[in-house]
Order: structure tokens, then C-alpha cells, then sequence
């Protein structure tokens, strides 16, 4: 009798899934999804958007499951292609902003809302609005650094790892991030 896919390591899971096993990819996905996520909203600020970035994430890793190295840990690769998703979506999100703002002014009147949804009103999630928006005008090397390591919890190695840089790289840009972070919040 074989073990539940619970008991199973993510490259065990990973092996199965690329047997055909259907259950496999469910695993993974139950194991990961909220990790991802997080990682993902708190990279783009927008949990709306963060859902469909982390669909395509999964849908990328899966469909490229065949390249993972099973002597790597599953969430520092997937966190990879998670980074590579935002990155992929932040570039989308200019372009579209650059042709929004080509629209005549009368043709973009009816794009911004005014409307303020209620549970801003909340002053903690003034708060975490405030700070989501500040995190958002951080350059994407220090922003990146910031969410892996304070928001995703990773340690400064696995985190180096995602981003394919040295833990001394990630110590500094995190250092950097914390200090522009807390400048653009007491401003």
C-alpha cells in the first residue's frame, strides 16, 4: 500500500504529476497556492489581479514541470516563476497605462472611479493601503527582496536563491528597501 500524496515531498509530487497522475498536481497546488499568492499580491498590490497572476504562475510551472530540478526545493522554483508572472505583469500594466493615458481626455474620463469602497474607511486598512502603495513605488529588485523576505518569510537563503543573486546582495537590498520604505512612509 502506498503512502498518501500528503506524506509525499514536493519532488516525489512533482515525479507522480509527470507520470499523468492528476492527483499530484492537486497536492501541489493545496501545498503552495497560498504562499504564491501572497507573494503575488503583495508584489503587484492588487489582490484582484494577484488571482490571475497566480493562475498563469501555476499553469507555467506545471506546463514546464518537466525542467524542475528535484534537487531544488519546489517552493524556490516556483517562487521564480511566480517573480518572472509579476514582472511579466507589471510590464503589461505599463503599456496598458501608457495607452490609457494616449486616450483622448474625454474618451478616459469614464475609466477612473471614484467611488471608495468601504472598508477603506477602516483606519487599519488606511493603514495597510498606505503602506501596499508605498511598497508599490519601490524598485521592483527592492520590492521583490522586501516581500520575500518580510511578507513570504523566507530566510535570506532561500531568498537569494529565488532571485538568483547572494545573500549578501539580498542583506543589502533589503537594508535598502527598509530604509526607502520607511522614507516614503514619513513623508
Amino acid at each position: 500500500m502506498s503512502l498518501p500524496l500528503s506524506d509525499g515531498s514536493d519532488a516525489e509530487l512533482a515525479a507522480l504529476a509527470l507520470a499523468g497522475r492528476q492527483d499530484a498536481y492537486r497536492e501541489l497546488l493545496a501545498r503552495h497556492r497560498e504562499g504564491v499568492f501572497r507573494l503575488v499580491r503583495a508584489t503587484t498590490g492588487d489582490a484582484h489581479e494577484a488571482l490571475d497572476v497566480t493562475q498563469e504562475t501555476f499553469v507555467a510551472a506545471f506546463a514546464s514541470l518537466g525542467r524542475y530540478d528535484r534537487e531544488r526545493p519546489f517552493s524556490v522554483w516556483l517562487r521564480q516563476i511566480a517573480l518572472n508572472k509579476c514582472r511579466d505583469w507589471a510590464r503589461r500594466r505599463r503599456v496598458r497605462s501608457f495607452f490609457t493615458r494616449a486616450a483622448p481626455l474625454d474618451d478616459a474620463a469614464g475609466i477612473f472611479d471614484e467611488a471608495v469602497p468601504a472598508d477603506v474607511q477602516a483606519e487599519n486598512r488606511t493603514e495597510l493601503l498606505r503602506v501596499t502603495a508605498a511598497m508599490a513605488r519601490l524598485p521592483a529588485r527592492l520590492r521583490e527582496v522586501l516581500v520575500l523576505r518580510t511578507v513570504d518569510g523566507l530566510t535570506q537563503g532561500e531568498a537569494a536563491q529565488v532571485l538568483s543573486v547572494s545573500e549578501k546582495t539580498v542583506e543589502t537590498r533589503l537594508y535598502r528597501a527598509r530604509t526607502k520604505l520607511k522614507a516614503l512612509l514619513s513623508d
